[in-house]
């Protein structure tokens, strides 16, 4: 009998899918060095099913943060193995502050919506008032958005006036315009937005995606507007790309 692999004991992850088909890693502990061994042997095992897979960090199940945590060496870890991290779920105000600090979207704790309202003195609790939503003015960027970079505009639109290299990144919760050639990722109402848009002046991109539903460069290339200048829309599950 072969003897079972130490490190697929206790594990300190658990992959998920999420709603919005991308993937989840759920830590059960802070410890980078076994997170790398760990994704290491998955990848081994499936080379292609980590490409350059989107990504939503889930902290929320590790304690509060300790001197040794590091948002940043867990991202470079990741992202060593493909793993390209658009947001974190997070409740610690340290997870949250550090991703604050590295411009990268935080979502809810899992179970959130979960949380029971016990009524008070038998009558059924009254509903909260609807959150009056937040102005957040575009995010103008007018210089070149070279690979590697991630440019986030929270709350609001992401509109670019420079080209967007291969292994760029542009994620907003609105929509996003690039008044320029498109050849990155771009992924609008990356919090569930379905009416968000993109626009760019020349689609040639590696990936381009609406609250979660996306086309990757193989699709993107088969569309008689590859190169054109396009809006992309959801209708439905399935992303629409027309002329301008």
């Amino acid at each position: 009998m072969s003897q079972a692999d130490p490190l697929d004991q206790d594990p300190v992850f658990q992959l998920k899918g999420s709603m919005l088909a991308i993937t989840v890693l759920e830590l059960a502990d802070n410890d980078p060095e076994r997170l790398d061994q760990q994704l290491a042997r998955k990848v081994a095992q499936a080379p292609n099913f980590f490409s350059n897979t989107p990504l939503v960090l889930a902290l929320d199940k590790l304690p509060q943060a300790d001197e040794r945590f590091d948002l940043a060496e867990l991202m470079s870890v990741c992202r060593r193995h493909g793993l390209r991290t658009l947001a974190i779920r997070a409740s610690h105000a340290a997870h949250i502050g550090a991703a604050s600090a590295l411009d990268l979207p935080v979502l809810p704790p899992s179970g959130a919506r979960e949380r029971k309202i016990d009524p008070h003195d038998g009558e059924p609790a009254k509903p909260a008032a609807p959150a009056e939503p937040v102005y957040r003015p575009s995010r103008v960027v007018t210089t070149p958005i070279r690979g590697g970079q991630q440019i986030y505009a929270q709350g609001g639109d992401l509109i670019v006036l420079a080209p967007v290299s291969p292994g760029a990144e542009l994620l907003a919760d609105g929509n996003i315009h690039v008044y320029a050639p498109l050849r990155g990722r771009a992924l609008a109402g990356i919090k569930g937005d379905v009416n968000a848009r993109i626009f760019c002046q020349q689609l040639t991109a590696e990936m381009v995606s609406i609250a979660g539903q996306y086309k990757v460069a193989e699709d993107i290339r088969r569309d008689p507007l590859w190169g054109e200048a396009v809006r992309i829309g959801l209708s439905g599950d399935v992303l629409n790309i027309t002329r301008l």
